[in-house]
């Protein structure tokens, strides 16, 4: 097996490419790693590519739909790592579950892991480290005694239908507060 990550994609052209480049570039990686799996599992299936992953996941091996969803915000806020780590941490995903008992595998367990040193050449990490507040707005604004906080639409929702939230430092019930409001 290979031990060395797929070859870097170069920093300059990534950072120039608009948002349908960067796209059709993201569907060309995901064949580089494709092939990659192959070639310790010949048999193993091309995934479809979505981008319309929100939130604060950076991808996700979508396996009952037969393909990869990816985040286009935070694939566009960090292009780098995406092509380096993220698409490989999917792929990793995608050729463990096609492995006999691959269904009953644990999404981050030992086959996952080994996939990852071993196939990729990187460390097994199971969580990214990007800066979420694109991908994941929060304009809801709410206060207690102490500072503001931002709630995302569905927490929001909760609170309009009677869900109550506290500070963490203050212990104050936290008040909607919109920024019209000062």
């Amino acid at each position: 097996m290979k031990t060395s990550p797929l070859p870097p994609w170069p920093t300059t052209e990534l950072a120039a490419m608009s948002e349908t480049e960067l796209h059709l570039a993201a569907r060309v990686r995901v064949d580089q790693a494709w092939q990659r799996c192959c070639e310790v599992c010949p048999a193993l299936p091309a995934p479809k590519v979505w981008f319309n992953l929100r939130g604060a996941s950076a991808g996700q091996a979508n396996l009952g739909h037969g393909g990869l969803r990816l985040n286009p915000v935070l694939l566009s806020e960090n292009r780098t790592a995406f092509f380096d780590e993220v698409i490989p941490h999917e792929m990793a995903h995608w050729l463990v579950f096609h492995l006999d008992n691959g269904p009953r595998l644990k999404p981050h367990g030992r086959e996952w892991k080994t996939v990852m040193r071993d196939l990729f050449g990187l460390v097994p990490s199971v969580t990214h480290r990007f800066d979420i507040q694109q991908a994941q707005p929060a304009p809801y604004r709410y206060q207690c005694d102490c500072r503001f906080h931002h709630f995302t639409s569905r927490r929001h929702a909760l609170v309009v239908n009677g869900r109550r939230y506290h500070c963490r430092h203050c212990a104050k019930t936290l008040v909607y507060k919109p920024e019209n409001e000062l």
